[in-house]
């Protein structure tokens, strides 16, 4: 795959994308919500091309095609083995999530979450009417200017510990802390857990978008308990196309998941998420997603040379995986939400606030774009911040 696959970008204006037409200007770079603006693969395309020839787009079910996509995938690519009695198809990750709180917590308990993370955890706790229990993560700052975090397993071991918690929504790899848990680390939080009786959903949407040479370990290879996500939408930039999967090998478990999934009407996957899926799980697919990691890496490292010369003041998190960095603007003396909202006011460009992930003072950049537009809206970023640091 030529790199030049990826400097192309179309237009996504008038598209109906949620990340561009929901921009109040035609002027602003928007650097937001977790969707690439890079077509997806080419084999993807024409698989979807000769379903959308077939022209009926009835019910659909799921074939041994779909399952032997699946699970070969995850067993050549991470080792990581299950089989398709384990699998209920959902459309997304969320509704997933929702669905398997509602499954096995009863309402008032509680739910661990790592802050900062994933908005929707959040949503998705509350909405079911559970409650919030954070065990945060550790900064850890290096010399070179960076940061990343670990995690505060005095905390999780506190938080574990109480009486009415049952669930913990683990994020592997994590976003916004860009972090790729080691397996270490992920067999602590299964011995935390076991030990008090606390069982780990493990959303792994993320889990392809890994820095070249690095690969993710599947949490579901150290703890059979567990309730695994999995989806191809963030890797491929197929989210539109609704489809994804919960694993988990435990029959019981599985059972009142399913239940849950069809008491929240989330039963029913589209026709074009499968085929899809089969198609990015492929040999071509993966081709591809090699050539995006490397891309996406060229982009992160301009964005850390940028912040590291024209703005030490503002350090940049280590990533390594998603596609998300985040970056300290605690120097500004302001909220980040302050700050997404001047900027995409005043420098139209579109980021996130920490707040969203139960944390201040930082801001999250989506840099799945092609290297001119992502330049383009650096410039932006950084001549706003550098100009709010002078007033200080």
């Amino acid at each position: 795959m030529e790199r030049s696959w990826f400097d192309y970008v179309p237009d996504r204006r008038g598209s109906g994308s949620m990340k561009w037409d929901e921009a109040p200007a035609d002027d602003i770079i928007p650097l937001w919500v977790a969707d690439m603006d890079f077509n997806t693969a080419p084999n993807v395309i024409r698989a979807l091309e000769k379903r959308v020839d077939h022209g009926v787009f009835g019910y659909t079910l799921l074939g041994d095609d779909y399952y032997h996509a699946l699970t070969e995938w995850f067993a050549s690519r991470h080792d990581y083995f299950f089989e398709r009695d384990a699998v209920i198809a959902v459309p997304g990750v969320v509704p997933a999530i929702s669905a398997i709180i509602k499954a096995l917590v009863p309402e008032g308990h509680g739910v661990i979450v790592q802050t900062p993370v994933y908005n929707c955890f959040f949503s998705s706790i509350r909405n079911n009417g559970c409650r919030i229990v954070e065990a945060p993560l550790k900064r850890m700052d290096f010399e070179d200017g960076t940061f990343s975090y670990s995690m505060d397993f005095d905390a999780l071991e506190r938080a574990a510990s109480q009486d009415d918690v049952d669930l913990m929504l683990l994020c592997n790899p994590h976003n916004p802390a860009g972090r790729l848990w080691t397996r270490s680390e992920l067999e602590r939080v299964a011995e935390i857990c076991r030990r008090n009786n606390v069982r780990v959903v493990s959303d792994e949407i993320h889990c392809e978008l890994t820095k070249p040479g690095k690969e993710y370990y599947p949490y579901g290879k150290i703890d059979d308990r567990a309730v695994v996500c999995l989806s191809p939408s963030k890797a491929f930039n197929t989210a539109g196309l609704q489809i994804a999967n919960i694993i988990t090998p435990d029959d019981e478990v599985k059972g009142k998941v399913d239940r849950a999934v069809n008491i929240n009407e989330v039963c029913d996957v589209n026709p074009f998420g499968p085929v899809a899926l089969k198609a990015s799980y492929s040999e071509e697919g993966y081709e591809w997603l090699s050539a995006l990691r490397e891309y996406l890496w060229a982009n992160y490292d301009m964005l850390v040379s940028r912040f590291k010369n024209e703005l030490p003041e503002c350090p940049v998190a280590r990533l390594e995986a998603t596609y998300l960095p985040w970056v300290d603007v605690r120097a500004l003396g302001i909220s980040a939400e302050k700050i997404e909202e001047r900027m995409l006011r005043e420098a139209k460009v579109w980021v996130n606030c920490s707040e969203m992930y139960g944390d201040e003072g930082y801001i999250r950049i989506n840099i799945a774009t092609s290297h001119a537009r992502l330049e383009e809206g650096l410039d932006r970023i950084i001549n706003w911040l550098k100009k709010e640091l002078r007033k200080g």
